[in-house]
């Protein structure tokens, strides 16, 4: 009996409502039966699509905890790039310091030379006015010996002949 129930219930899917007496009971049972495993299975269905959703929220949640520690690293690497670039551009200017300190010091040096030259220069000048006064006496002696000589021998001779007399 229970087969043709199920046979004289349901045909190509549609159901077909009995209304002899001797099938009401059991077909109220296999509705209710029918319903609660219908409510049942959408609500297995639910759970299967929460299931999902949870696991989609999970990867999603692992990903964004991936993201939020490769944003730190990069934040961390971008504050290393920041203090290398200050270093570099303190490495630059301390280049450039090391150069101007050793131009000083050439020019130091060459300053040193040039005072060095200048002290010369001056007694050069100072020696050269002192020989070319000295070489104007030489001259003037030079002129004036012959003369002297000449004086010299003259009263040499005026000396001997007076004493002679």
């Amino acid at each position: 009996m229970y087969d043709k129930i199920h046979s004289d219930l349901w045909t190509d899917h549609t159901f077909k409502l009995v209304t002899d007496h001797q099938y009401v009971g059991v077909m109220s049972i296999d509705v209710t039966h029918c319903n609660t495993l219908q409510h049942t299975a959408m609500h297995c269905n639910t759970l299967q699509h929460t299931v999902s959703y949870c696991d989609i929220l999970q990867h999603t949640a692992t990903h964004c905890n991936a993201l939020q520690q490769t944003g730190a690293h990069c934040n961390a690497l971008q504050r290393t790039a920041t203090h290398c670039n200050a270093l570099q551009r303190t490495a630059t200017h301390c280049n450039a310091l090391q150069h101007t300190a050793a131009h000083c010091n050439t020019l130091q040096h060459t300053a040193t030379h040039c005072n060095t030259l200048y002290l010369l220069l001056l007694t050069c000048a100072l020696l050269s006015a002192y020989l070319q006064h000295t070489a104007t006496r030489c001259t003037t002696l030079q002129y004036t010996a012959p003369h002297c000589n000449k004086l010299l021998h003259t009263a040499t001779s005026f000396y001997t002949l007076q004493h002679t007399f």
